[in-house]
This record gives C-alpha cells, sequence and structure tokens, in this order.
C-alpha cells in the first residue's frame, strides 16, 4: 500500500484553485438585476465583476423623438424609488434654457415634496438593507411608513409612484385640504418610529458586528471614484448639492451629517440621520409655504403671451402646448441635483426644435457599481451582500 502511494503521489496535487460563480440576477440580494461575477477562493472574495445590460431600456436614445412633456415619465422609471427627484432635475434643466422663473409657492411644494422622496428611498433602503442582513421586523416598519408618505404622493398626483407632479414652471397641482395637517402629524409621529427603529438596531450586536468594518472606503478612495451623496459623506467628506441653493434651500436650515470610519455602519447611521433633517426641512416648508400660483403657466414659455381673447384661443394654445411643446433653444448645459443616492444630472443640447438633440443622464449608482469590486475584495461572500445593500443599488438608474 505504501509503495502504492508513492507512486500515485506524482498525480497529486495540494494546489488549491479559485471558482468563479455567479451571484445573481435572480439572486434575492441583488437589488435588481445585477449580475455580479465572483472570484472567491473558499468563502473570500478575490474579484467581483459587476455585469450590467439585463434591463436596457434605451431611454436616453428614446427621449430624443420625445418632447418635454411626452419625455418627463421616463424620469421617473428611472431609479423607481426616488421617482420625483429625478423628474425635477429635468424640468431645472429645461427652465434653465428656457430661462423660466419658478413660483415661490411651487418651489416650497418641489422642497418639500423632494425631502418626502429622500425619506422614501431611505426607508427602502435602510429597511431592505437590513432585511439583507437577516432581520425582518425593521424592514416591516419602514413599509408601514411608505405607504403613508406614498398616499401624500397619491393625493396631489392620482398615482402612489409614477406621479409626473413637478412640471416645467412649477408643479401640476395644488394641495388638497388637510394635506399639511395631515403631513405635519405625519412628521410628529415618524420622529418616534425612526427612534424605535434605532432602538431595536443600531446597538444591537449582530448587526454591527456584519456591518462594522465591511465595505470599507478611504476619503481619497471615494473622492477618486466619483462617489456622492451618502457613499462620499459616509467616507468622511461633507459635501451635499443642495448647498448650490437650487430651489428654496437656502431659507431652510439643516445639518449635513458626515461619518468617520467610512464603513457600512456610518453609512446605515448618516441615512438615519438624514431622514431627521428631511423632517425638518419639511416641518419648515410647512410653516413657510405662501400663497400663490404653483406654475409659470407655458403660454409664457412658448408663446409670451400673457392673456387670450377667446375660449376657442386658449382651446388651441392648450392644443399645441401639449403636442408641439416647449422649443428648446441651440444651448447645452449640464445640471445636477443632490438626490436620495448622490448627484443626479442631466446633459442637456437644445437645438431650435420641440426634441432634445441629446440627453445624457449621469445616475450616481453607476460610480457606486464601480466601486463594488474595491469595497468587497478580501470579504467573505455573506459581507457582499452588506456592500450591495449600502449602495443602495437600483438597477432602473444605472442600466438605462
Amino acid at each position: 500500500m505504501i509503495s502504492l502511494l508513492k507512486k500515485l503521489k506524482k498525480y497529486i496535487t495540494t494546489t488549491n484553485k479559485n471558482f468563479v460563480v455567479n451571484f445573481g440576477p435572480q439572486h434575492p440580494a441583488a437589488h435588481g438585476v445585477l449580475r455580479l461575477v465572483l472570484e472567491i477562493f473558499g468563502e473570500k472574495i478575490i474579484q467581483a465583476d459587476p455585469h450590467i445590460g439585463l434591463l436596457h431600456r434605451g431611454t436616453e436614445k428614446l427621449l430624443e423623438y420625445k418632447t418635454i412633456i411626452q419625455g418627463m415619465p421616463y424620469f421617473d422609471r428611472l431609479d423607481y424609488v426616488s421617482m420625483m427627484a429625478q423628474e425635477h432635475t429635468f424640468c431645472l434643466v429645461v427652465e434653465y434654457l428656457n430661462n423660466v422663473d419658478v413660483p415661490l409657492r411651487a418651489q416650497y411644494l418641489r422642497v418639500m415634496f423632494l425631502e418626502i422622496t429622500r425619506i422614501l428611498n431611505h426607508l427602502l433602503a435602510v429597511g431592505c438593507h437590513i432585511m439583507d442582513v437577516g432581520a425582518i421586523t425593521p424592514f416591516l416598519w419602514c413599509f408601514e411608513e411608505r405607504e403613508k408618505l406614498m398616499e401624500f404622493y397619491e393625493r396631489v398626483s392620482g398615482t402612489r409612484m409614477h406621479t409626473n407632479y413637478i412640471r416645467v414652471g412649477g408643479v401640476n397641482f395644488d394641495l388638497p385640504l388637510g394635506f399639511l395637517k395631515d403631513l405635519y402629524y405625519f412628521c410628529i409621529q415618524f420622529i418616534i418610529r425612526l427612534n424605535e427603529i434605532e432602538d431595536l438596531v443600531s446597538l444591537n450586536r449582530i448587526w454591527r458586528y456584519r456591518i462594522k468594518k465591511i465595505g470599507y472606503v478611504t476619503k481619497s478612495l471615494s473622492e477618486g471614484y466619483a462617489f456622492s451623496g451618502v457613499m462620499l459623506r459616509g467616507s468622511g467628506v461633507s459635501w451635499d448639492i443642495r448647498l448650490k441653493r437650487y430651489e428654496r434651500y437656502n431659507f431652510v436650515h439643516y445639518s449635513i451629517p458626515v461619518g468617520t470610519n467610512g464603513d457600512c455602519y456610518d453609512r446605515y447611521l448618516i441615512r438615519m440621520e438624514e431622514m431627521r433633517q428631511s423632517l425638518y426641512i419639511i416641518l419648515q416648508c410647512i410653516e413657510s409655504l405662501p400663497e400663490g400660483s404653483i406654475i409659470n403657466s407655458l403660454k409664457d414659455i412658448s408663446t409670451n403671451k400673457l392673456e387670450y381673447k377667446t375660449v376657442m384661443e386658449r382651446l388651441i394654445h392648450h392644443f399645441k402646448t401639449y403636442t408641439e411643446n416647449i422649443k428648446l433653444p441651440a444651448k447645452e448645459v449640464y445640471l445636477s441635483t443632490e438626490a436620495p443616492k448622490g448627484e443626479f444630472g442631466i446633459h442637456l443640447v437644445g437645438n431650435n426644435s420641440n426634441y432634445p438633440y441629446r440627453c445624457k443622464i449621469k445616475a450616481p449608482g453607476f460610480n457606486h457599481l464601480q466601486g463594488l469590486n474595491m469595497m468587497s475584495q478580501g470579504h467573505l461572500i455573506a459581507d457582499l451582500v452588506a456592500v450591495i445593500g449600502t449602495q443602495d443599488i437600483v438597477f432602473g438608474e444605472i442600466d438605462r
């Protein structure tokens, strides 16, 4: 037997081999249709290669064949968790190209709903992140609060998600009776619910062990990978595009939470604090909301005609507005806003026609996904789920 083993020794190798496996797109923790090709050594990740292209809908090309009003609903469907934030950016770009002034009341309404959208996004991000790691109760609590917020969406637009509420020149509808009172009561009770979630989760040793020192990103790396939003602030960079003071953000007070360790736990805490700051902004908007017009009528933009002599003239103009719509001058502009996931930007090129010559969308999740390999190397497969959750990836904006 010993001699047989000696003869077979030259055929026996003890060299370990790395495995290449698929993570997603069918995996429930893949947050959409993310496909990761993982090179692993045992449970340790050697390399994570993100593959996109499974959701591609050609949104940017489709926008070249749509008027402004026809193209607006496409932005609701990019990041389908931060709906109004994206249609708002598109409206800002068009308003900038056409020098459109937005009424004061409409600016306050925009800020109010942008912060409602931020809370909606962070509730899903935090709830799903906690569920990915293994807990279920906070996820259910977060979705209960999202249902309440979606009712506010529905009351001003008639729909819960893809609202098409923010329009060029203002907003589509004014607030219904009792809206501000109900929103105020929501803000008061939601602060209590946030405290309950943190009491259950923040100091829980299992939660902390699973995400502390996981997905660590230094300040220089976060800037080098062009991270934005929570991913950038979690690494200690105090940057928020709302500081550019678009809309009425220069008349409201809020703090910018910043992390110190650059790990998943810091980014979780920042999202929790940002929801509190959003509540503070909403309460200021409720208190300061002025009376007045909610939209700078499209007749001022397209024809500069301020009044009509007959009902038929008004009807004809309404028909032309919704068929020909706004003419974009032969200019180009890039404009970005602080969407819930980070910097959402649009590069719009006009050519003196009713259709954009080019519309390029800059999605924050795309840059964050590029850093996934760097953030997950050396971690275990179970830690990869926590890293994907902390990036708050939604593929509608990434694979547009």
